[in-house]
């Protein structure tokens, strides 16, 4: 009886366990959904709230300077798969990335396959990256409309 009593326990342990790494990733899927999505919208300033690092002026003076010659942007976030070890966790997320320019008066677009990297952690109940890795796997720019 005491025996079935423990495999209850640890069954319930499991699966209260499972619902936290739900929200977790759902959290944290969030969170790269809303970089991508105030990148669209050059927030900047905004972006840099989900990082948790030092040095987050540098961090935003690199990013104010990429886009700096961009006149509209795009991120299609994809999959993303993530390993959570208490309050943080590593993740693997694709993204599709168009960057339009403009270049002696003519519209030119970027088209960026992005795998990212990341390492995450929580803080005060909040999700932030800790460090996100770029790797661009296809780099395509070319004239827009043709």
């Amino acid at each position: 009886m005491l025996r079935e009593a423990e495999v209850e326990r640890a069954h319930e342990k499991e699966a209260f366990m499972s619902l936290q790494d739900l929200e977790a990733k759902s959290e944290l899927k969030q969170l790269v959904d809303t970089f991508s999505n105030l990148g669209d919208e050059k927030r900047i300033k905004d972006q840099m709230s989900l990082f948790d690092i030092s040095g987050v002026e540098q961090l935003e003076e690199t990013f104010s300077g990429f886009i700096a010659n961009v006149t509209r942007l795009f991120h299609m976030n994809g999959q993303q798969v993530v390993d959570i070890d208490g309050d943080s966790a590593t993740g693997i997320s694709y993204c599709q990335v168009k960057l339009v320019t403009e270049e002696d008066g003519k519209e030119f677009i970027t088209d960026s396959s992005i795998r990212y990297n990341d390492e995450y952690v929580q803080r005060d109940g909040r999700w932030l990256i800790k460090t996100r890795i770029s790797h661009f796997l296809i780099n395509d720019k070319r004239p827009l409309g043709s």
